[in-house]
């Protein structure tokens, strides 16, 4: 309940793997890796559609090597089968898959490539505005209400994939409302979630498994009351997948960035190289406000930049610390310009974003994410922190 005006709730929902939408995300994603494991500098904007057995692939793509449809077709095969996808109407074994990629624009290679266009340097490959956010509500820096969404999902489905609960299908969404008091979350104030499973399950055996996850997830004492715990409201989901709904690459940009927190620019990630600002200017701008925030700058940090297509450097960049800086914003700003390059070039260097890391990004968020040794995630470490101190001071 709320006691007073600063009081306030905020929901978040996620989605699952087995989403269609997160289906035809995984799949342009394992795409792209497969064209820059062929060819670092490979342009791969891929697009993909999926229905009732059907997959449509279409899109822009540049590689020096030529990747046949054959090969494109078992890559999309083996996403689906890795999600779970062996079902009437939706099996990964005789899926329909029909391939549409065609060349990249030469206008917009002209604006993208050094040395061409009116700027030399490399170039953005659109316009557009990019948002990074960071706060001190959980452990990743991350906002409350998408991180246990994102948790209690997660955990479903590494149970669903251990063959601990065979009776779960790969289709689910969450939605967790948090109640916040003085501006922190101090528990549930409902939970939702559907999960797809087989015929003849019951509805409580279902709620049963879901709140032992939720439970496992949120901490003591956060579970919602029991009347505001919805699991299956319908009553049933048999049917899910893309059986049940339609599915295209990048209709979950929320879900994919902070569950509603900070404002979103719009773009898109996934199937997408890195010279797309939409991804790479957005994990430069996470990069960059986790790092205040863990700097100790800001309890909750904003970062803001924006491109033109065929120029090399941002057209602006916006810090706000929403009234919780410890330094004025300008210095933090100033800052930002001498630790790292933002331009195009100097994010996909400074990053290392080149390298086939993107299928794994395609579900469960973009960030709040461990970096690996291999350089996924790249974009949460915490590596600016005392070039941050040194400049700030």
């Amino acid at each position: 309940m709320l006691k007073n005006s600063s009081d306030y709730m905020f929901t978040s929902e996620s989605v699952s793997e087995g989403h269609p939408d997160k289906i035809c995300d995984r799949i342009s994603d394992a795409i792209l890796d497969n064209f820059i494991t062929h060819d670092s500098e490979a342009r791969v904007a891929c697009e993909t559609a999926v229905t009732t057995d059907f997959v449509c692939l279409l899109g822009e793509i540049r590689c020096r090597e030529k990747i046949s449809n054959d090969v494109i077709k078992d890559i999309t095969r083996q996403c689906i089968k890795d999600i779970g996808y062996d079902q009437p109407g939706f099996s990964w074994k005789d899926v329909n898959i029909d391939v549409r990629l065609h060349a990249q624009s030469v206008d917009i290679a002209q604006g993208v490539d050094s040395g061409s266009g009116t700027d030399v340097e490399e170039g953005a490959g659109d316009q557009g505005i990019m948002f990074g956010y960071a706060c001190k509500e959980t452990p990743t820096l991350m906002p409350a209400p998408i991180y246990y969404s994102h948790a209690i999902l997660k955990s479903l489905s590494d149970a669903r994939r251990s063959g601990a609960i065979p009776e779960l299908e790969p289709d689910a969404k969450s939605q967790v409302t948090l109640l916040y008091r003085d501006g922190k979350p101090v528990g549930a104030q409902s939970i939702v979630v559907s999960t797809q499973h087989i015929e003849n399950t019951t509805q409580d055996y279902i709620r049963d498994i879901v709140d032992t996850h939720v439970r496992k997830v949120l901490p003591e004492g956060w579970m919602c009351p029991e009347k505001e715990f919805y699991v299956n409201p319908t009553g049933r989901f048999v049917i899910g997948g893309p059986v049940g709904d339609a599915g295209l690459t990048g209709r979950k940009i929320i879900v994919d960035t902070y569950g509603g927190s900070a404002p979103h620019g719009g773009g898109a990630f996934s199937g997408k190289d890195p010279t797309k600002v939409d991804r790479s200017a957005a994990y430069a701008a996470r990069y960059v406000a986790k790092n205040i925030v863990a700097a100790g700058y800001a309890d909750k940090c904003t970062i803001q930049v924006s491109y033109a297509i065929g120029i090399s450097k941002p057209i602006s960049l916006y810090v706000n610390t929403h009234g919780t800086g410890t330094v004025p914003e300008s210095k933090i700003s100033d800052a930002i310009s001498k630790v790292i390059d933002l331009s195009p070039r100097g994010i996909r260097e400074h990053l290392k974003l080149n390298r086939p890391i993107y299928a794994r990004t395609s579900a469960y968020g973009h960030f709040g994410r461990e970096p690996e040794a291999d350089g996924g995630f790249s974009w949460e470490k915490l590596d600016l922190v005392e070039k941050l101190q040194k400049e700030i001071g």
